[in-house]
């Protein structure tokens, strides 16, 4: 008989006791009532699980949609799409990237590579030191390392604020220390471009400086820097004074002696008063050769009584002009025409026609006009003549002071083409004067007036040195109490006015000091002569020769010549001129040494130039170099050991041919102070 399986058509509404295995496909309900549940192999719920009493899971627990809530316990293996805000406790993290947005604190050992920045709030320690390896370290702040710092590279800084103690090595640049307390010590090179102080605490040093060699140089050699940067040796270069023989142009008594050089035919031409014949205005022609001059005959420029003579030479019309006072006393200007050794004159042509003194001419080259300076009764005036063949006419008058002006002495400064005149201000104290003149048309206007010397002055005259465009004035200074003294001053032309260096003597306050003196400029010596009687010497013919210096606006004089022993008088303002053809300067003067006859006498001018300048000289050679060797040179506090006959104690002075001397020298350098007869400590 046949079996059949019993069908369960109704679900049951109790409970079921199973001692066996019940076996499902699925459960329906939620299963809350079910216990003794040992596992499951998985759990899947289409809902939120909550487990009320935890879970303990022995495996790993792995869940694809994340984990939300507080995690508590430990969590171990990997832990990986953690979100939310939980607080993990780990052993070693690893990590290939991380971001984190508050504060990270490690109880450990920190280790990271390829950090970018740094930025600390608090303080940054370092137990083993700081190693960087690229970029250096940018401290805003002070930075305090305990135990010094180790740098193998340059340290660079802008300052430095402390004491630095220790050693030096490498490069120091731009670096400043408390010198007062712990300064610098460096076992190397310390170089700089330049210290501050006065050298005073150096000790072992010896400044110097390194320049090629000009030329050769010895051990101990006085050096200056030449234009080219080099250095060189100091030298001398220059001719001797030659005076030649006297010359009677006039073999009777003359006086009112000018001269001055015809450049067309080479010829000095002298004009004077005549004694021996009635005191007739005349001229002589007088030819140079080397040292000695030779004259043609006399000729007589004005039949009358003739004085205060001046000659000028018109270079645009190759005439000679000479000025003077005729019998009637009047501004009287007559123009000459020179021909081998004579001289032909056209009419004479008056421009004042009342008494007129102290006459004095210039030649304007640029306006190729003279310019006449004058005194009348109305004071100082000027006035433009032009030549035109053998006659010579005029503009209008021009007074420039109302005051009594005397010994006038006119110049023209060719380079800023001005004539200037001095004079003697007979109603400011007999003060010395000028004032600078523009010369237009047959017009002249004036600047204002420049008083030079504020002394009593007589006897100017006055030239220009064409190598220093410097007008030189000289005259006779007179002070009360003292005596009278000849001196030289040098102006600068500006414009329309004048600017003056200091007065210097060119003879000593003594006596009556020079009587009667002239000036001329030796273009070819660069010097200017002073040709002076000297009344405190049985009135005899002398010159001195001075050098312009034109940068500090003054002269320095040197030795006094004797050219006549007996009583000589050259015109107050002409008696000297240059030829520049024979390079000779020829005086001319009224010898009363030999019946007060016309006599000149030709010098070539004696000159000693040097290399010397008052701010070339730099220091002392340090050894023996030859042309083109970097030479090494001693300077400024440095001590010089190779010299010999030195005053110890004193001062010294490189004199102009390298030599040193207790005595300045022209011009004036400071060498240093001897410390023995051996050794000169360089000047500060």
């Amino acid at each position: 008989m046949s079996q059949k399986k019993a069908q369960i058509l109704n679900p049951l509404s109790g409970n079921i006791n199973v001692a066996g295995v019940i076996t499902a496909s699925s459960f329906v309900g939620s299963g809350e009532g079910l216990t003794g549940v040992a596992s499951t192999d998985n759990i899947q719920t289409a809902t939120e699980a909550t487990f009320l009493s935890g879970v303990k899971i022995t495996g790993v627990t792995t869940a694809s949609g994340g984990v939300v809530g507080n995690l508590t316990g430990n969590v171990t293996g990997n832990a990986t799409g953690l979100s939310g805000t939980p607080n993990i406790t780990v052993g070693a993290v690893n990590a290939s990237s991380g971001t984190i947005s508050g504060n990270l604190s490690v109880g450990g050992t920190l280790t990271y590579q390829d950090v970018t920045n740094i930025d600390s709030i608090g303080i940054i320690t370092a137990q083993q030191g700081i190693q960087v390896l690229a970029n250096g370290l940018d401290v805003t702040g002070f930075s305090t390392f305990k135990t010094g710092v180790s740098v193998t590279g340059v340290v660079t800084a802008t300052s430095f604020s402390g004491n630095v103690t220790g050693n030096l090595t490498g490069d120091v640049n731009a670096a400043t220390f408390d010198t007062g307390v712990g300064g610098v010590v460096v076992t190397g090179v310390a170089t700089a471009t330049s210290f501050a102080g006065d050298g005073s605490g150096l000790t072992g040093t010896t400044p110097s400086t390194s320049l090629v060699a000009s030329g050769t140089l010895s051990n101990g050699e006085t050096v200056i820097v030449t234009s080219d940067g080099k250095v060189a040796g100091i030298s001398t270069s220059g001719e001797s004074q030659i005076i030649g023989s006297e010359s009677v142009f006039e073999s009777a008594s003359t006086s009112d002696v000018v001269a001055q050089y015809d450049s067309n035919l080479q010829k000095v031409v002298i004009a004077y008063y005549d004694g021996g014949n009635s005191n007739y205005g005349t001229a002589v022609v007088g030819t140079v050769s080397g040292t000695s001059i030779s004259f043609g005959s006399p000729v007589v420029f004005n039949s009358a009584s003739t004085s205060y003579n001046s000659i000028a030479f018109d270079s645009t019309n190759n005439k000679v002009i000479i000025g003077f006072r005729d019998s009637n006393g009047y501004g009287t200007a007559i123009v000459g025409t020179v021909s081998g050794t004579s001289i032909s004159f056209g009419s004479k042509n008056s421009w004042n026609s009342t008494s007129t003194f102290w006459i004095s001419l210039a030649y304007d080259t640029n306006a190729e006009k003279v310019a006449i300076f004058y005194r009348d009764n109305g004071g100082g005036k000027a006035i433009i003549g032009t030549v035109s063949g053998t006659s010579i006419s005029y503009g209008s008058a021009v007074s420039y002071t109302s005051n009594t002006a005397d010994y006038n002495a006119a110049v023209y400064d060719s380079t800023n083409q001005k004539v200037v005149v001095a004079y003697e201000d007979d109603d400011n104290n007999d003060y010395a004067t000028a004032i600078v003149g523009t010369v237009s048309g047959t017009s002249i206007s004036f600047g204002s007036a420049v008083v030079f010397s504020s002394n009593a002055n007589d006897l100017l005259s006055g030239t220009y040195d064409s190598d220093t465009g410097k007008v030189i004035f000289t005259g006779r200074e007179t002070v009360l109490g003292t005596g009278h003294r000849g001196f030289a001053i040098v102006g600068t032309i500006s414009g329309t006015s004048i600017s003056f260096g200091t007065a210097v003597p060119y003879t000593d306050f003594s006596g009556s000091g020079p009587q009667q003196q002239d000036v001329v400029y030796d273009s070819s010596a660069k010097r200017v002569v002073v040709f002076y009687q000297d009344a405190n010497d049985s009135y005899k013919g002398k010159f001195v020769v001075g050098k312009v210096d034109g940068d500090n606006n003054t002269i320095t004089f040197g030795s006094t010549f004797i050219v006549n022993d007996g009583e000589t008088w050259p015109g107050h303002n002409g008696a000297a001129t240059y030829d520049s053809n024979a390079q000779r300067v020829v005086f001319s003067y009224r010898d009363s040494g030999n019946s007060n006859y016309g006599t000149a006498i030709v010098v070539k001018t004696g000159y000693v130039d040097t290399n010397l300048a008052s701010e070339n000289f730099i220091g002392f050679s340090d050894a023996a170099y030859t042309n083109g060797q970097t030479a090494k040179i001693q300077v400024v506090t440095a001590i010089d050991d190779a010299q010999s006959g030195l005053t110890t104690g004193s001062k010294h002075y490189v004199q102009n041919d390298g030599t040193l001397s207790t005595t300045a020298g022209s011009p004036s350098v400071l060498a240093g102070t001897a410390i023995s007869d051996t050794e000169i400590i360089v000047k500060q």
